[in-house]
């Protein structure tokens, strides 16, 4: 027995065969499904990404040459870069972006499913488990991938890239990311830390906000006996946290569209890059998929994100009667804006993929601009607001509407 967590219906989940997918009524949410999913799987490309991030962030990731002088760049190298140019928060999360939460990530969820293939059940395995389904949204070497995609087609244009071992072994270790991710079976994972629980009686219940599993309320407040995440009904003060967020995130978007996002010293002369200045460029090369991609991650998300979590505070603010239909769009809407968000950072790593390359003095030399923080604020902003938003609250509005308007309808 579970609660959805996008509409808090409570489910009763039997054990599904291959190839099904439990989908709650409700929301028509995927609750669990078999298609594809396998601990061995998920294990061995989360121990395999582990091992290949060593190589892939110790051996160059590529190198360009101009009138015989090279230059090669490492993971490591754009971070150095971006503190070197004075931006150090930038370059403090671009660092725990592709470095340090990926390591963590595959190298927590290898032990996990390590455990559960032995059967196994430490203590701790439930609250490592939820630590890495935190570090899911923030380990990045996926989209990375993408930016050094991008990045590569950009230098590419002008000048001669020899892509290295290091490069090899990361888009290996970003493919395996993505596969492990797609093959990861969460609910079989949860169930072997610890089974979920039927509801008793008409005793009023409540489900942990990140394993689903159903507890009485009366123990709201204390620690989730599977997961160890503090139990609440609802996540605190969501729709406060989302506001303050969103505003600010609201208020650094059009200062990361409107400053350069780099800046190029071409044969003396600056030339400086705004968001809009790299799609143009993409499309003279005649390189429209990236341009697209770019137009899509840079521009349209953020706004999509920022406009999104604006209907749904409304929606809960005003408690106005809302047919299912639109309740399920809208739970539909919030589920696209928390996944997407992060590949918005295709942009920022971009910077940080060609800024260790092109560096040849006067002749040749990027640095990042102004609007590469503003820009990395606005992703990240809308990443914490997306995640402090609780979807099952447009369900409790919308239901308190229906019991309001019945109450005060004339017998």
């Amino acid at each position: 027995m579970i609660a959805c967590p996008d509409c808090g219906t409570l489910q009763e989940l039997p054990r599904l065969p291959l190839g099904a997918a439990a989908i709650c009524p409700a929301c028509d949410s995927h609750l669990e499904r078999t298609s594809g999913r396998s601990v061995v799987a998920a294990f061995s490309c989360a121990f395999s990404t582990f091992v290949l991030l060593f190589p892939a962030n110790l051996l160059p990731l590529m190198s360009v040459g101009m009138l015989g002088t090279h230059r090669s760049s490492h993971i490591a190298s754009g971070v150095t870069m971006l503190w070197t140019h004075q931006h150090p928060l930038v370059a403090a999360l671009v660092c725990a972006f592709v470095i340090v939460f990926p390591f963590l990530r595959f190298g927590i969820l290898s032990v996990v499913l390590g455990c559960v293939l032995l059967r196994t059940v430490p203590r701790w395995l439930g609250r490592a488990f939820r630590w890495t389904q935190h570090l899911d949204l923030w380990a990045m070497p996926d989209v990375f991938l993408i930016a050094t995609a991008v990045g590569y087609s950009r230098v590419r244009a002008n000048l001669p890239v020899t892509i290295h071992w290091g490069g090899v072994c990361f888009i290996a270790a970003a493919l395996l990311c993505m596969l492990s991710r797609a093959t990861l079976d969460r609910r079989t994972v949860w169930r072997a830390v610890g089974g979920e629980r039927n509801a008793s009686g008409d005793r009023p219940i409540i489900s942990c906000t990140s394993c689903d599993l159903v507890v009485p309320a009366e123990r709201e407040g204390t620690a989730c006996p599977r997961c160890a995440l503090r139990l609440s009904a609802r996540r605190p003060d969501s729709v406060l946290r989302t506001v303050a967020l969103g505003t600010a995130a609201a208020a650094l978007y059009l200062p990361a569209n409107i400053y350069p996002m780099s800046t190029d010293l071409q044969m003396g002369h600056l030339v400086p890059h705004r968001i809009i200045d790299g799609i143009r460029e993409l499309i003279q090369a005649g390189l429209w998929p990236l341009a697209i991609l770019i137009s899509c991650t840079s521009i349209a998300i953020p706004a999509l994100k920022l406009a999104g979590l604006g209907w749904f505070v409304v929606s809960v603010r005003r408690r106005s009667p809302t047919p299912r239909e639109w309740l399920v769009r809208k739970t539909k809407l919030y589920r696209l804006i928390d996944e997407i968000g992060r590949w918005s950072n295709v942009d920022v790593f971009t910077v940080a993929v060609f800024l260790p390359l092109l560096q040849f003095g006067s002749l040749a030399t990027a640095s990042a601009g102004t609007g590469e923080p503003a820009f990395l604020l606005v992703v990240v902003l809308t990443m914490i607001a997306s995640r402090a938003f609780d979807p099952r609250l447009l369900w409790d509005a919308a239901e308190g509407a229906a019991e309001g308007a019945a109450e005060g309808a004339p017998a």
